[in-house]
């Protein structure tokens, strides 16, 4: 049970003898998106083996095209830290939702996985001004409190 509740051990330096650089801190709205990017490739999987089952497109192009959707919403996953990220999101929202011109039902689909971007998008902004205004008010009483003590 110890090991459970018992804090962290301080990561080692490496070899150089330098001490590991902290992990950034990610918003909440690029973490809430990062889901929806992930959910949306898993879902990019399974289009892809039912447009290769509908005959929709040759083999090749069903699973490359799906493989490479797959990778790119991954990699912009990774991109959401920066506000252009953000936009690519949104177009391969988009994208995501005109695939209905292969698989009818991916319009409905792709509009429910578009309706949940945007409902992590706007509740992500929200939390990050919250968490935001936390930090500032948190800092601002921390530097009185050290004011005074002085």
């Amino acid at each position: 049970m110890e090991a459970v509740t018992a804090p962290a051990p301080d990561p080692a330096p490496d070899p150089g003898g330098q001490q590991p650089r902290p992990r950034r801190a990610r918003s909440a709205t690029e973490s809430l998106l990062s889901i929806v990017l992930g959910l949306d490739a898993i879902l990019i999987f399974f289009v892809a083996l039912t447009v290769f089952r509908f005959g929709s497109l040759p083999p090749a192009l069903a699973f490359g095209g799906g493989a490479v959707l797959i990778v790119v919403l991954v990699l912009v996953g990774r991109l959401l830290r920066f506000s252009w990220g953000h936009w690519i999101g949104w177009l391969l929202q988009v994208l995501i939702v005109s695939i209905g011109v292969l698989v009818p039902l991916m319009f409905y689909i792709g509009a429910g996985f578009a309706a949940i971007w945007i409902y992590c998008f706007i509740v992500g902004r929200r939390l990050d001004r919250r968490n935001a205004a936390f930090r500032a008010s948190t800092s601002s009483t921390d530097s009185t409190n050290h004011k005074e003590q002085e």
